[in-house]
């Protein structure tokens, strides 16, 4: 049951449109700052993560330093084991924390929730890329000092993050200590009970020393997993402004798991003390390095900080972010100014999740937190390519690129099953399946078809086709080879073919037998392997030979994989006239929502699964997500009768659902719940609607996000390559506007109520379709304002309203 649980006072967090600040602390907000907030204000480029810990290092909910891919094997342990289960999972690592700076005045210590504070703010700054804090407090002696930090993860150099540091006294002078830290945490417990966490074992201490060394400001760091084989290197340097200041010279120790460096100083007013501090981190990625290679690479990267200086190094980040908000920024013209607050901090994300994510995947909470163990999942391929592959096309190659890196343990993996082709893993981080429960994960098959739909989606609307020819079809080879190999022509279906004992996207149904959205996935996959085999055949004789020889790929191949894809099976119920879900869904008893008690949301935290699989009771967007991906296969009928009876029954125990929802609500015409969709799905994390976003971003729902505003509001939809608008304005806002990186072109889009406008700014020319009427623009003709079509009015539903209470208003 979805809720906007109670924020802080909104006088704590302003709506500023390009920031996200905390202007408050205290007890009351501990909850928000110490658990919470680590997430608000985690920073990431993709590579390197770290979460929104507290400049002293404590108070501390869940901290977390975190390398894209770095990760340790554990043993998977079953009470009963079956051939093909996976023996062995993944675990994203916590590394060697170097931001805390521990501050000492007069021998007595900061501890920010303890002080006497006069003025406190700290905030992401979403145009500069860092997060920044300012505290005034008085010491017990009386003494009144103002403390400035900055933190950033670099853009320009994936391996860098950096943090300034300024400390002046405004009333007295002051002996101060300052203890720079680079140290290996204590491992964190987990809740066990908590399936969507990090397993037990992976919070076991597990990186193993090979190296420290310090000299001067410096000190690096070197470990090695047990399983893995992974090598780290990690370490800290500072540079100090007028060192003169300092009482003392710097003392530097440097131990196994930890290092710090001390300095003391007198400060007084006008004589502040300034450093900044670059933190590197390198691990090997399978190039063979040495334990001393790596450390020299963390040497060679702070070297390279020091020279950039920490002005260059601000100069550069803002750069690189005014770059990214460029080709990414969407404008709401709306009444509420939280509203752009939340979404510029929605799109932040994908930045920090996905800028320099350059030969990785990206996990479920981006490099936010541990939950699902920083595992890889569907989420990338479906809800954050789309964001990609319209606005930083190259990271999306990269991201498709790296799945065709898994190709050979997905072949591995599909002859351990007992199947032909790739079976691609339901969640991983090395590309070996790492899902312990079969039943949601394994028997989710349609990842193959997700990540055909991707690889066609990109290469249409980027026009990428050398990409298709190297990688993208020897992917869809193995995965149309795999659906032939798992489906059959059912007799008892009329020869329909078929496909059983799989799991849909709602993993409150588990192990069925035709589910719909599988099904449509799986022929459209099979639809388009065969026609880009036969084009490659016909026009890249070449490229098709080299396909042959990776794949043995046999000339009767493609016209099997038609013939299954025509003759699919697709479940229909002529007495409602809607799709089922699958061949039994209907046949179950509904779900009691009405004796549900709220507090039991999430259902799969309160009820054994076997009760969920009985019932008509759905966790996410699973039918009406197939309406959405392959609209052009439903009739507008269709997708009104699916929506009314699905809607009601979908608890949207998943953050990957009320996007979807939100969009599908928006065609159909029930605009006011899609724009109630829209608001839990933009405020999922800042307004904590699952109760977890202390364990991370949620990404996936926050590519969601852009969904619902670009495909949703903004009507975008490209069935086939062919670009087209229904523009869905909500009646709240007055305008909405965002840029299209569209086959070499870029184009920006502005809906308002009367009139849509499109501007092609870059690229020769490009074709589209508004409301059904082609538009073509060019470099001689960019501009073209069309009628804005009129909102329909809000339809009815022709099945019983919802048998649970509406989510509140929040």
């Amino acid at each position: 049951m979805l809720r906007l649980r109670q924020p802080p006072p909104e006088d704590t967090f302003p709506p500023l449109p390009w920031a996200l600040e905390a202007t408050r602390f205290g007890p009351e907000l501990s909850a928000w700052f110490v658990g919470q907030a680590e997430t608000m204000f985690a920073l990431a480029n993709g590579h390197l993560g770290i979460r929104g810990m507290l400049d002293e290092g404590a108070p501390v909910r869940e901290p977390g330093v975190y390398l894209n891919g770095f990760h340790e094997l554990r043993p998977i342990t079953y009470g009963e084991r079956a051939h093909g289960f996976p023996r062995v999972g993944q675990s994203m690592l916590n590394l060697p924390d170097g931001t805390p700076m521990r501050l000492y005045v007069d021998g007595e210590p900061f501890l920010l929730d303890r002080a006497e504070l006069l003025s406190f703010s700290r905030g992401l700054d979403m145009r500069a890329g860092l997060l920044e804090r300012r505290v005034v407090w008085r010491m017990p002696a009386g003494c009144r000092l103002a403390l400035r930090t900055i933190r950033l993860v670099a853009l320009h150099d994936r391996h860098l993050a950096a943090i300034g540091w300024e400390l002046e006294a405004e009333d007295a002078a002051a002996t101060v200590m300052l203890c720079s830290e680079m140290a290996l945490r204590p491992p964190l417990a987990v809740d066990p009970d908590d399936p969507r966490l990090a397993e037990p074992a992976a919070s076991k201490r597990v990186l193993r020393p090979t190296g420290h060394e310090a000299a001067g400001l410096r000190a690096v760091l070197g470990f090695a997993t047990e399983g893995s084989g992974l090598l780290l290197g990690c370490g800290m340097d500072h540079v100090v402004e007028d060192a003169s200041r300092l009482s003392v010279s710097p003392e530097a120790r440097c131990q196994e798991e930890r290092a710090e460096i001390l300095f003391q100083a007198e400060v007084a007013p006008g004589r502040p003390l300034r450093l900044w501090k670059a933190l590197a981190y390198h691990y090997d990625g399978g190039d063979g390095a040495t334990a001393e290679e790596l450390r020299e690479r963390v040497g060679r990267s702070l070297d390279a900080a020091r020279r950039l200086g920490l002005d260059g190094i601000l100069a550069e980040q803002r750069r690189r972010v005014a770059r990214f908000w460029e080709r990414a920024d969407i404008e709401v013209e709306d009444s509420d100014p939280h509203r752009q607050q939340v979404i510029r901090w929605n799109l932040y994300q994908l930045m920090q999740a996905s800028e320099r994510v350059e030969g990785h995947g990206i996990g479920a909470r981006g490099l936010t937190g541990r939950s699902y163990e920083g595992h890889y999942f569907w989420d990338t391929e479906i809800y954050v390519l789309p964001f990609l592959i319209y606005t930083n096309p190259a990271m999306a190659r990269s991201l498709l690129a790296f799945r065709h890196g898994m190709l050979d343990k997905a072949r591995e993996r599909a002859r351990e099953l007992g199947h032909r082709g790739a079976t691609f893993p339901w969640r991983t981080i090395d590309g070996r399946e790492a899902s312990a429960y079969y039943a949601a994960g394994t028997a989710q098959y349609h990842i193959n078809a997700d990540i055909a739909f991707a690889l066609r989606r990109y290469v249409e609307v980027s026009g990428d086709a050398t990409f298709l020819r190297s990688h993208g079809a020897e992917m869809l080879v193995e995965t149309a080879r795999f659906w032939r190999d798992l489906g059959f022509f059912s007799p008892r279906h009329g020869g329909r073919f078929c496909i059983n004992g799989v799991t849909g996207p709602d993993e409150y149904a588990t192990v069925v037998n035709n589910n719909l959205f599988t099904n449509l996935m799986a022929r459209a996959n099979l639809r388009y392997a065969a026609e880009v085999a036969e084009a490659m055949r016909r026009d890249h004789p070449r490229d098709f030979a080299e396909l042959v020889r990776r794949t043995g790929l046999e000339d009767v191949e493609p016209a099997g994989w038609r013939e299954a894809a025509e003759r699919m099976y697709l479940p229909w119920d002529e007495r409602l006239r809607i799709h089922p879900q699958d061949d039994s869904f209907l046949d179950k008893e509904p779900w009691d929502f009405a004796g549900t008690p709220e507090d039991h949301y999430p259902l799969l935290l309160h009820y054994h699964p076997l009760n969920l699989y009985r019932a008509q009771v759905i966790k996410q967007a699973d039918t009406v997500l197939a309406m959405f991906l392959l609209g052009d296969h439903f009739t507008p009928e269709e997708k009104k009768r699916n929506f009314d009876y699905y809607d009601p029954i979908t608890t949207h125990d998943s953050s990957l659902s009320v996007c979807v929802q939100a969009i599908v609500a928006a065609e159909v015409g029930y605009m006011a719940k899609a724009m109630e969709y829209f608001r839990f799905a933009a405020e999922m994390d800042l307004s904590d609607v699952g109760g977890n976003m202390r364990h991370g971003a949620h990404v996936a729902s926050i590519g969601g996000t852009w969904m619902a505003l670009v495909q949703g509001f903004g009507g975008l939809r490209d069935h086939g390559g062919r670009i087209s608008f229904d523009p869905r304005l909500p009646r709240e806002w007055r305008a909405l506007r965002f840029p299209l990186a569209i086959r070499g072109c870029r184009l920006r889009v502005e809906l308002r109520h009367d009139v849509t406008t499109y501007r092609l700014e870059a690229g020769a020319a490009l074709t589209l379709v508004h409301d059904g009427t082609e538009v073509q623009l060019s470099a001689a003709s960019p501009v073209a304002s069309l009628p804005t079509p009129k909102l329909p009015p809000e339809p009815v539903s022709e099945f019983p309203p919802a048998p649970h209470p509406a989510p509140p208003a929040g």
